[in-house]
């Protein structure tokens, strides 16, 4: 009968090992999942940051570069196409929606580098204080919004190396724990924007 009473324990002993196994790997998961969404998040902040400085720059701009109005125009509605957009951690998952936030984004970053090239030839706008303030401010925004890219595509890389990786790739699978998209320059990136007078 004792031989039974240890076998019996022997098997609990495992089962308990692999419960608690399976248990830390989906705990693990989890944490990798919610540092991907929280750096999502941070991307996302500085992405808002920058459209609420566009319409101050945009108003500085207006009062010296008033028949800029095409400039002035794309950044006005590539800040509209942006802020139009609902961007939550589900985007992460579905290649389309992902590729058109960054569509939208990379059409901001080149409405604003026009911008700035216009501001070039107005003596007075690049002495002007508020545009001198503005501008700083976002070009920090943009660097703000490169670190963070940066974060969040090691935190994607993290979580989907351990989703990869054998035995997790099976619990990971169990779980519905998917890839995550990483951010990426679009296409066109390398050339600066092109601005004639």
């Amino acid at each position: 009968m004792k031989k039974g009473w240890v076998i019996l324990i022997a098997v609990v002993v495992v089962v308990l090992l692999i419960a608690g196994a399976i248990i830390n790997i989906y705990n693990n998961l989890v944490s990798l999942e919610e540092s991907v969404n929280q750096a999502w998040a941070q991307v996302s902040n500085q992405y808002q940051r920058r459209a609420d400085l566009i319409p101050n720059l945009v108003e500085t701009v207006k009062g010296y570069a008033a028949h800029e109005r095409e400039t002035l125009e794309s950044v006005i509605q590539a800040r509209a196409n942006a802020t139009s957009l609902n961007v939550t951690p589900e985007v992460l998952n579905d290649p389309e929606a992902f590729a058109k936030f960054q569509q939208v984004q990379g059409e901001i970053s080149t409405a604003l580098s026009r911008l700035m090239a216009v501001a070039e030839n107005y003596p007075n706008l690049k002495a002007n204080e508020n545009f001198l303030a503005l501008q700083s401010q976002l070009e920090g925004t943009e660097n703000r919004i490169t670190v963070e890219r940066q974060r969040f595509n090691q935190s994607v890389q993290t979580y989907n190396t351990r989703i990869r990786r054998f035995p997790t790739n099976i619990f990971a699978g169990i779980f519905g724990f998917e890839k995550k998209l990483y951010f990426e320059a679009q296409e066109g990136a390398e050339v600066a924007p092109k601005v004639e007078f």
